[in-house]
């Protein structure tokens, strides 16, 4: 590890958003380490998410992994909003449709509770909520939020993304997130823009 570099724990253990974060804060003298290294997962259960908004569930999250390791901690938490239903599938957007269930299990169920309703009426957003804490006990945790605006189509259209994307029109593009190029979603998605947010915040500050 070079002189100055920064170890930060990223509280997931996915390889592809791992990759994705070290491009975007490897600049800053940042090295990411997933949660899994230091046991989470593992020997360690997963943090629970017992918050009831984003923002609650990422700070559990960040919080517990920066209690195991030790380190600063990035932890982020992501679901969809629906507004015809009010908010749903949201927190639970990973497991809308049941603790086990597949994101074609998901989508079904979100398409069903949907049926009949016009194409004005569903309106929907991702959100990313992004949270950095210097260490367990942060007082003042840096949070990022990014949101990406569409409609809920009524069949899967694209194989690029996973998720709700088949089901996610972008209108702007006249494309879901599903059929986006990669390059172009990682500049319009949720997650991009909150992670630049957080970029731009730790740049500012001494983390």
């Amino acid at each position: 590890m070079n002189e100055g570099t920064r170890r930060v724990v990223l509280a997931s253990g996915n390889q592809g958003k791992l990759a994705e974060f070290q491009e975007m804060f490897g600049p800053l003298g940042i090295l990411m380490q997933p949660q899994s290294e230091f046991g989470i997962g593992s020997t360690y259960p997963e943090a629970e998410e017992t918050g009831q908004t984003f923002i609650e569930n990422a700070i559990i999250k960040a919080r517990y992994a920066a209690g195991i390791s030790g380190l600063p901690v990035i932890a982020d938490d992501s679901g969809l909003e629906v507004d015809y239903l009010k908010g749903e599938p949201g927190i639970y957007s990973a497991r809308y449709a049941g603790p086990e269930s597949s994101a074609a299990d998901n989508n079904q169920k979100l398409l069903n509770r949907l049926q009949g309703i016009k194409s004005a009426e569903r309106t929907a957003r991702f959100h990313c909520v992004l949270v950095y804490l210097r260490h367990e006990h942060d007082p003042t945790p840096i949070i990022a939020h990014g949101r990406w605006e569409g409609y809920i189509i009524e069949e899967a259209l694209g194989d690029h993304g996973f998720g709700y994307d088949p089901l996610f029109l972008v209108p702007a593009e006249h494309l879901t997130a599903a059929e986006l190029p990669s390059e172009l979603k990682n500049q319009l998605s949720h997650r991009a823009q909150a992670i630049q947010q957080l970029v731009t915040r730790l740049k500012e500050i001494k983390y």
